[in-house]
């Protein structure tokens, strides 16, 4: 993907700060643990771990890089990556990031093995689990985002939302789903940012389906765009639709309906809240509308970052929410939706997703307003 001038994004002063913020999230880990040293070989992580400067992906799909990185409790850093990879990596990866290289002939692929040297035996936390280490999961460190985070998702979510705005009003029928899919992703990959998930879906496929992979059906009224989308590690997620013709009435209330749903969410997400709590909640809104157990048909969101889920409100859920974290909602009522990517801050709510050249919906709660996406009609 193509390199964005980050320092047009992030001050030099705000990407130090990240830097030795993540060194002592990752140093008490390693106390908590009592571990030697973190190998992390998910690429979420390592995006994480590098402040978003690395994005070594070649295999798409792929949860593994073509490197990896090792964060020793006296504060060496290395990363492995066969040989061939290796003059690419230190020029556009990790140049400037004081990593050390560790490199290797490609059918000798042992990261664990040069881990466990370099940390000389002793215990070695690991994002993937293998014998002989120990496993570890980054959720609870990556959940509270910095300034520098809270910066590049402003402006993953700004192009985002652009890009889907975009595309939904040059939308006409006839166009297939699959046609839609390629319009999201080529306005996506110009920007140097690549689609995750794309669900395009039109006309009763919509009402039919919670989860509308696309089948190329052409578009005759109904059309939806439902995505997700990465750079820096991190993932964001919209949702938008638009019908042509006036928009039946009952879709419309089930739009209005979501929107309270949302609203509901958007005011109970609130630091100390736990993801059972929040289910409940959108339990309670959904009976409220009349859409009783509305909730079991597809999963509400939840909390997101360096996953497009970093995880998601159930029943039983125990997970918290913490302060400057970021959430993804997706209340849905038979063919109306509301998606969006925001940003909890001290209490706040802000979208990262808004496309104020669309239409919304307010709705009020406890004082507050809430905006949430409509349906663009067009004739």
């Amino acid at each position: 993907m193509s390199k964005v001038d980050e320092g047009a994004i992030v001050s030099p002063e705000a990407l130090q700060a990240e830097a030795e913020e993540k060194r002592t999230r990752v140093e008490r880990l390693l106390d908590e643990r009592e571990l030697s040293a973190l190998l992390l070989r998910r690429g979420e992580n390592i995006a994480w771990a590098t402040c978003g400067q690395v994005d070594a992906r070649v295999l798409i799909p792929s949860e593994t890089w073509v490197t990896s990185v090792l964060l020793t409790r006296d504060g060496r850093r290395y990363y492995f990556a066969p040989r061939n990879e290796g003059p690419r990596l230190a020029a556009e990866e990790f140049a400037g990031l004081g990593y050390e290289p560790v490199l290797y002939p490609w059918y000798e692929n042992d990261c664990v093995g040069a881990a466990q040297k370099i940390a000389g035996g002793v215990e070695i936390g690991s994002d993937i689990a293998e014998p002989g280490l120990v496993p570890v999961h980054l959720g609870s460190l990556r959940a509270s985002l910095t300034a520098a985070e809270v910066e590049r998702y402003r402006w993953l979510g700004r192009k985002t939302a652009d890009v889907t705005s975009a595309v939904l009003k040059e939308l006409e029928p006839g166009v297939t789903e699959y046609e839609m899919e390629a319009l999201v992703a080529d306005g996506l990959l110009c920007e140097g940012i690549l689609p995750s998930v794309l669900l395009m879906a039109v006309d009763d496929r919509i009402l039919n389906y919670k989860h509308a992979v696309a089948r190329g059906q052409r578009l005759e009224r109904y059309g939806m765009l439902n995505l997700c989308a990465r750079k820096w590690g991190l993932a964001i997620s919209i949702t938008r639709f638009v019908h042509f013709g006036k928009l039946p009435d009952d879709i419309a209330a089930r739009f209005d309906s979501a929107a309270r749903v949302n609203t509901a969410l958007l005011d109970a997400t609130r630091v100390g809240a736990t993801s059972a709590q929040l289910f409940k909640t959108a339990q309670n809104a959904y009976t409220a509308e009349g859409f009783p157990g509305e909730e079991k048909y597809h999963h509400q969101g939840g909390a997101t970052g360096y996953g497009e889920r970093e995880w998601l409100a159930t029943p039983a859920g125990k997970e918290v929410v913490v302060n400057n974290q970021a959430f993804a909602w997706n209340p849905s009522i038979r063919g109306g939706k509301v998606e969006d990517t925001v940003l909890l801050h001290d209490g706040q709510i802000e979208t990262l997703t808004e496309t104020p050249d669309l239409p919304v919906v307010e709705t009020e709660r406890n004082g507050t307003i809430y905006r949430s996406a409509g349906v663009l009609v067009r004739e």
